[in-house]
């Protein structure tokens, strides 16, 4: 067995290990990294250069910012503003984070700099109104994906320049992968609504039989002190919070960075004893995600995801190796970046093409491949929401969105090869 193969193996274990009792996946990661790279003589100063300091500083620096709007009671502000859109209907609910992320990604917002911002409604509205984490943290994280090719947003943007670069002979990409993906993401959600109709079912009686809706989870203010220094501070908290959105979204600002320069800013104000911020900040997410990220750079490093390429690539037809081509953009998208999936997958499309599959067709396949796995707990976009989710709730929704992510790889890449690629 080489060390690619090794590498492979000891990451299937480490899947396999998520789904027991107790067992925390990123404390696991490190000493896999560690043991790993010892055999395959990989130095510890290139396993300290796996570790993706880039999401330790994101996820850090946001979540400050989120834990003082938190502390100074104004997410209850923000959570009533969002309930009022659906008028008190708490089946409704869950197409709230749908619309409104789909919406911030579709303007150009950036899809991490989206769920950082929805992530805590999503999660709060869930937390309040006793709803499943997993059917708001779907259709919150969907709604962002239904956005992504926007002609407008990055990943329109992207795909269509690379078209042009690559010489593949149609127009109007990104708006036909747009309406696509809105379409396929209304039709997920309408899915997963229908399937989680007896959980809103009951939420909607909690809620009829319940005289008042308690804040607590979201305040720490308590309700009688509704002073004007109360109020001052859930203000200057959501002025915070505007200056990181738009610093992020508007002057591309690293959200990271301006995070906690906006949380000090914040603390110094408002005389926010810094303890209170620093220890509602979720290190176990941090070492969850940060642990197999690291293990992932040990295995870039074996070259192991083009082993698993090359075991996936078959002689034969061009659509076997749009196929082929499909599961590849899917794999990989699981554990890296999309937009670099898009990318590097994108160049290979010619060489098909040219044999004579649809160009529109194996656009759509390829990329629909791609951003379909994204709601999985292991990127920056799972870290933020885990993040954001409960205590009680994370572990649970941890395994929820592995297990559909994992799934999303086996069935998505087939559905859409099946649907765009052969039929179109």
């Amino acid at each position: 067995m080489n060390y690619a193969d090794l590498s492979i193996l000891v990451i299937a274990l480490l899947f396999a290990l998520s789904f027991v009792p107790r067992a925390h996946l990123g404390l696991a990661a490190f000493p896999a990294a560690f043991l790993v790279g010892s055999v395959a003589d990989i130095s510890v100063q290139d396993l300290v250069s796996f570790f993706p300091s880039n999401f330790f500083i994101l996820i850090v620096g946001v979540m400050s910012v989120f834990s003082i709007v938190q502390s100074t009671g104004a997410m209850a502000w923000v959570l009533d503003s969002v309930l009022a859109l659906v008028r008190g209907r708490v089946a409704l609910l869950p197409l709230v984070p749908f619309v409104l992320g789909a919406l911030l990604s579709a303007v150009g917002t950036l899809p991490l700099a989206a769920v950082a911002i929805m992530a805590p409604i999503a999660m709060g509205l869930a937390r309040r109104h006793n709803l499943p984490a997993f059917l708001l943290a779907f259709t919150m994280l969907n709604g962002v994906l239904s956005g992504l090719f926007s002609p407008i947003a990055v990943f329109g943007i992207t795909v269509d320049g690379l078209i042009a670069k690559l010489n593949i002979e149609i127009s109007g990409t990104s708006t036909q992968l747009a309406v696509i993906a809105f379409l396929i993401g209304t039709l997920l959600t309408a899915i997963m609504m229908f399937a989680y109709r007896k959980s809103l079912k009951v939420s909607v009686h909690a809620a009829t039989t319940t005289s008042s809706v308690d804040s607590s989870d979201f305040r720490d203010v308590p309700q009688s002190a509704e002073t004007g220094t109360a109020r001052w501070q859930r203000i200057a908290a959501l002025v915070g919070l505007a200056v990181m959105v738009l610093g992020g979204v508007i002057f591309e600002l690293d959200l990271g960075f301006l995070g906690f320069t906006v949380a000090f800013v914040l603390m110094l104000t408002l005389r926010i004893e810094p303890t209170d911020i620093i220890s509602r900040i979720p290190w176990g997410v941090v070492i969850l995600i940060g642990g197999l990220l690291t293990y992932v750079g040990v295995m870039e490093h074996l070259d192991a995801f083009k082993r698993l390429s090359d075991l996936l690539m078959v002689d034969g037809s061009p659509m076997i190796s749009l196929l082929v081509l499909c599961y590849i953009a899917a794999l990989t998208s699981f554990f890296a970046n999309s937009i670099a999936v898009i990318i590097s997958t994108l160049p290979l499309l010619p060489p098909i093409i040219a044999q004579g599959v649809s160009p529109v067709g194996a656009v759509i396949a390829v990329m629909l491949s791609a951003v379909l796995v994204d709601l999985n707990p292991l990127g920056a976009t799972g870290g933020l929401v885990l993040g954001a989710t409960a205590q009680a709730d994370r572990q649970r929704l941890f395994r929820q969105l592995l297990t559909y992510g994992l799934s999303a790889v086996v069935i998505a890449p087939g559905v859409t090869w099946l649907v765009f690629g052969s039929l179109m």
